[in-house]
């Protein structure tokens, strides 16, 4: 019988919601081809409490690897899916998922579809091309399939759905060729994770690389802050606020975009934000045709402005953020 594994995230010992987006593909394979789901949570034990609500079969648990490296990683997965009879293995395609998919492909010799954004049937899905402008339906033709999943295509699952038992399994012993030696967090760490914040400010190349607008605004909003590309080419903003088809992609309530012109490549990454809005300069930018509010102005005078407006209504009690 088929079975599914999604691979918790879990990144220094702490669990990340962005799992929930590759339970909810689990459960819609579920619904259209009956598979069950099992998750895999590789850390320790109170990693597992946030994934135990979400009507998996089973949570399964393997502690003794505190960081995430992905040889010893990939290698759990795939002794846990061979021993469990998983042939669909899950994960968001965050920056770990990106790298651990391909990984636990190799060693189970199967093969992947990445960014996955439609479940079709067990073996055939949907994933978006050209920076989202077209969609390819793929099938799958090996008896055990590896799916990256696009976080922006599936909501998260809902939680609170009882709670699954926990079954203990062993991580994988493989010959060490790489040693774990510090976790960074770039510039802004305080600030909510760029894939899981609800609103996201992004400065572009409009900033000239002063970000002071941005970093008032989003703080302000509770935001967490993106970059455009040239932004980052620049080395004004640190590779890991980048949103684009070679960044990250988000789709949160609300975006703003600050002197950002609305290149194909950051369209790709922020299209499926729920409200955009956009200030620049340039009423002709392409990002005025995406946003659903754009203004034609200043970044350097409206955002401040708009940020200090806000501040006067939240200290007022009139809104809430």
């Amino acid at each position: 019988m088929s079975r599914t594994l999604v691979i918790a995230e879990v990144y220094e010992g702490q669990y990340r919601a962005a799992t929930l987006h590759a339970v909810r593909a689990a459960q819609d394979l579920k619904e259209k081809s009956g598979t069950p789901y099992d998750i895999l949570v590789i850390g320790p034990a109170s990693a597992t409490d946030e994934v135990r609500g979400v009507g998996a079969d089973k949570v399964i648990h393997a502690e003794g690897l505190d960081h995430y490296l992905a040889r010893p990683w990939s290698a759990t997965v795939a002794e846990v899916a061979k021993s469990g009879g998983h042939d669909t293995i899950m994960m968001t395609a965050t920056t770990m998922g990106k790298d651990l998919c391909p990984c636990v492909a190799a060693r189970l010799d199967a093969g992947m579809a990445s960014d996955v954004s439609e479940i079709v049937d067990g073996s055939t899905f949907r994933r978006p091309v050209y920076a989202g402008n077209l969609i390819a339906t793929v099938k799958i033709g090996t008896p055990v399939k590896v799916l990256s999943i696009r976080s922006t295509a599936f909501d998260k699952a809902a939680t609170g759905q009882g709670e699954s038992p926990v079954e203990s399994a062993s991580v994988a012993s493989v010959e060490a060729k790489e040693t774990y030696l510090e976790y960074e967090t770039a510039e802004g760490g305080d600030r909510p994770e760029l894939t899981e914040a609800s609103i996201v400010v992004s400065g572009g190349r409009g900033t000239k690389g002063d970000f002071e607008p941005v970093y008032k605004l989003a703080d302000v909003l509770g935001a967490a802050v993106g970059a455009s590309r040239a932004v980052v080419d620049a080395g004004w903003a640190p590779n890991d606020w980048q949103v684009g088809q070679t960044g990250k992609v988000v789709a949160p309530e609300l975006y703003i975009a600050l002197g950002i012109s609305g290149a194909i490549q950051h369209w790709a990454g922020m299209k499926d934000s729920k409200t955009i809005v956009a200030i620049n300069k340039d009423p002709e930018a392409p990002i005025m045709e995406l946003a659903d509010y754009g203004l034609v102005a200043d970044l350097f005078q409206a955002a401040p402005e708009l940020a200090d407006k806000l501040q006067q209504l939240k200290d007022a009690g009139e809104i809430s953020l």
